[in-house]
């Protein structure tokens, strides 16, 4: 045999490597088309089911009535108590998600060594791997009969589910905000250090400001993940749509109530008959889920790139 060996074209030619490239961007590029295709099929379905509802009930008595009976005769399709269950159950989970997730997303970036890290980090992100219809029984069975003790509280309640559903987003609040924390240099950790920071001073003054953007992100996921929780605030919270206002938060609060998603499920499960107008109002309710979510994440996105810090 004869030639050099460092001649040996090991990628089997150029012809050989450029199909390969080529088979793997269309591979890539079908699963990026798919995911599109899937978006803009259940938009789609979403929004011409709607369409349909609107041409029997006018958008404003759907937007500003105030009591919703999809099955019971009467039939009324006003669907601020449910918007307004569904704001009550994300203020309150995240009154309890955000201070937690920031404050120990703190503690991984700034107090915890390498391998106290490497244990909390993966353990506190097990908690976003259990399944929402066990938080919702939890929520039911120990929290609420926990918080009865002192509180007047329904077997249904508000409360119990909103304290549930933010410990669920408790991990996506901490990973994402200890993610952005981690990023920011270590330059300004030593500047702050040089003029005298106490840890706190520069975990508190210096860390989380640089990280903003990123933390405020999080929430703004956080906050999506609560809206769009179903199967908790189906167990713990009720089926019993009520008008939140400023006036009577404290009481309702403790009481039965019916989020969106909530309703989406009981008109799924029911009796109504297909292609009717309470049926229809299962879809009207999903297109608006969709466009307050759709929006959050616009913020978000907004929010992340106004406020973005980037380091050299």
């Amino acid at each position: 045999m004869s030639g050099d060996p460092s001649n040996v074209d090991l990628t089997g030619g150029e012809q050989v490597r450029t199909a390969k490239e080529t088979a793997v961007r269309v591979l890539f590029f079908a699963c990026a088309a798919l995911s599109v295709i899937v978006t803009f099929g259940i938009v789609a379905t979403l929004l011409f089911d709607a369409l349909e509802f609107f041409a029997d009930v006018s958008p404003v008595a759907f937007y500003t009535g105030t009591n919703w009976s999809p099955e019971i005769r009467p039939y009324s399709y006003g669907v601020l108590p449910l918007i307004t269950d569904t704001l009550l159950v994300t203020v309150l989970s995240a009154a309890v998600a955000l201070p937690i997730g920031v404050a120990a997303a703190i503690y991984l970036s700034e107090y915890a060594t390498t391998r106290v890290r490497s244990i909390i980090k993966p353990a506190l992100e097990v908690l976003a791997g259990i399944p929402t219809v066990v938080y919702g029984y939890f929520a039911l069975v120990y929290i609420t009969p926990a918080l009865d003790a002192f509180l007047p509280l329904s077997t249904f309640n508000a409360l119990s589910a909103s304290i549930v559903v933010g410990i669920m987003i408790v991990p996506m609040v901490s990973s994402i905000s200890e993610d952005a924390m981690s990023s920011v240099p270590d330059s300004l950790r030593q500047a702050g250090y040089g003029m005298g920071a106490t840890k706190f001073e520069v975990s508190t003054g210096i860390v989380v400001p640089a990280a903003i953007s990123g933390i405020f992100s999080s929430f703004i996921l956080a906050i999506s993940r609560a809206i769009g929780e179903t199967m908790i605030v189906t167990v713990a919270a009720g089926m019993t749509p009520r008008l939140v206002t400023p006036g009577n938060v404290d009481t309702v609060m403790f009481e039965s109530i019916q989020t969106m998603t909530a309703a989406m499920i009981q008109l799924g499960l029911s009796d109504v008959p297909s292609g009717s107008t309470s049926y229809q109002a299962l879809f009207a309710i999903g297109l608006t889920l969709f466009a307050i979510t759709f929006v959050m994440n616009l913020i978000s996105n907004w929010v992340a790139a106004r406020y973005r810090e980037e380091y050299r």
